[in-house]
């Protein structure tokens, strides 16, 4: 029994919605996007992980797998609860370019303005906002306390990773929390307020997501940052040794697109001692992304299967080795906690019998990538007429140029093989014959980046994997969300019956 109804939905991160400062976030944009889902026909929304991001600004590298991104966070909702007044935003460069957003600038900006919201929120003494803190703190104290603390310290340290901090509080000394709980209380609550204000806006975006009969698709990266509040409040479920060093990190071998492999360099689980501890750090993991979105997207599922462990120091990732991971036990695991789960598995990459046998398994769709499909260097079961029902069609992810960006710079070959299997009569609409290509496929579901939907080039690409920055920078330009491009999409929709 598939768990997914025949459905479609766009790819955009709030980050990318269009807004006067400097950055997508929960305000009215967002809700505007909903708007614009639902006369564009769509069921589905997805997003990237909506954790804290720090240095490189990825989504995939936050400092924690449960926290919010402060960035998101509406200032015009901050002035309606009286937080912020428009006197304080006021003359305030956000950055120069409404297409792209200029991340020193919203650090420099946003965290003074959210500390002013702050000392407005203690001095004016709204019971209303307090109530909600309180509450707030009481039911996600299981993993905010060690947020916030953590966010703290690092301020406290000039933003030295917890690896680098001294060595009685890099060891959690009971003694060295209970000084930096006292010392540091105001900037701890601090970080309380601003993470209840985000799960505040969040909670009502997705609500009224769910109410217009959009289902939001989040997304779990398999492995955590080594400078999270994860690694650091939970080095037990690590590879460490006894210095809270990485024994090995993570990576993937050499391939198709480097020779070297890619060093990711996350930390690795410690997965016999989570399976002692029932799973519970995953088990929680999972519950907490599926109070915040519908369905889960979990990037690198061949992770579970078998991982590919480098050692730690090395530059590349050429000396790794594959590590059997925790198989069906860990989903068996989580399900009977938890049910049935709306998870999606990306499965790209390279895929042996082992990982097609766990996700079969498990039950979750795969992911095909349409952008993949025309490649006639590889071989590939990207193409429509090859899918069955349970997998997701996407014409791209955040890891692709967009349809168009790729086609400008694909070979001739492999431009003639998508026009003929697309029935393409004008290169002009590439983007609208892919798009149908997904659409009328047999996936339960069909997603497109709104990217392609705009025919878009590379200038609008979100991330070249590999490249350490200039990347998650795009915005969408006002304006650009028509009724007539909604009334486009919601026809091929209904065509298809999605």
């Amino acid at each position: 029994m598939e768990m997914f109804e025949r459905s479609s939905g766009i790819l955009l991160h709030p980050t990318s919605l269009p807004g006067k400062y400097g950055i997508g976030s929960l305000g009215k944009e967002a809700y505007k996007f909903v708007d614009f889902l639902k006369k564009a026909n769509q069921k589905l929304w997805q997003i990237f992980p909506l954790g804290p991001t720090g240095y490189g600004d990825s989504p995939y590298q936050c400092f924690s797998t449960f926290a919010g991104n402060p960035y998101l966070i509406d200032f015009d909702l901050l002035i309606e609860q009286n937080l912020l007044s428009e006197e304080d935003l006021k003359d305030i460069n956000f950055g120069d370019n409404k297409e792209y957003v200029d991340y020193g600038a919203i650090y420099n900006q946003k965290y003074p303005l959210l500390r002013k919201a702050f000392e407005n929120f203690k001095a004016n003494g709204n019971d209303d906002l307090k109530r909600k803190l309180e509450t707030f703190k009481a039911e996600n104290s299981d993993w905010l306390n060690d947020y916030s603390l953590f966010i703290s310290l690092k301020n406290h340290f000039n933003g030295l990773p917890w690896t680098e901090w001294p060595h009685d509080i890099k060891v959690r000394e009971e003694a060295a929390i209970n000084k930096y709980r006292e010392e540091l209380a105001d900037e701890v609550e601090y970080n309380n307020f601003i993470q209840c204000l985000f799960f505040d806006q969040w909670n009502n975006v997705k609500k009224y997501a769910n109410d217009n009969g959009i289902k939001i698709i989040g997304d779990i990266p398999i492995f955590v940052a080594v400078d999270s509040s994860d690694a650091w409040a939970n080095p037990e479920i690590f590879l460490f040794d006894p210095e809270l060093k990485p024994v090995k990190v993570a990576g993937v071998p050499p391939d198709y697109f480097s020779a070297t492999g890619q060093l990711w360099g996350n930390p690795l689980y410690d997965w016999d001692k989570l399976k002692e501890l029932n799973y519970k750090w995953w088990v929680d993991r999972v519950r907490a992304n599926l109070s915040t979105c519908d369905i889960i997207r979990i990037d690198h599922f061949r992770g579970f299967e078998a991982y590919w462990a480098v050692p730690y120091g090395d530059d590349t990732a050429i000396n790794g080795q594959w590590v059997k991971g925790p198989g069906i036990d860990l989903f068996n695991k989580i399900k009977e906690e938890l049910g049935e789960l709306p998870i999606i598995a990306e499965d790209l990459g390279l895929m042996t019998q082992g990982v097609i046998d766990l996700r079969e398994a498990t039950g979750f769709p795969g992911m095909k990538i349409l952008g993949f499909a025309f490649d006639s260097e590889e071989e590939n079961d990207y193409l429509p007429h090859t899918y069955t029902k349970n997998c997701v069609v996407y014409t791209g992810t955040h890891d692709n140029d967009t349809l168009i960006g790729w086609f400008t710079k694909a070979k001739e070959k492999d431009k003639q093989f998508a026009r003929d299997y697309l029935n393409s009569q004008t290169d002009d609409n590439i983007h609208w014959d892919a798009i149908r290509g997904a659409w009328s496929s047999v996936a339960n579901m069909a997603i497109a980046p709104i990217q392609d939907f705009l025919g878009l080039g590379s200038e609008a690409r979100i991330n070249t994997p590999g490249v350490a920055s200039g990347n998650w920078q795009w915005r969408l330009k006002d304006g650009v969300l028509t009724d007539e491009l909604a009334e486009k999409i919601a026809k091929l929709t209904k065509v298809y019956s999605r």
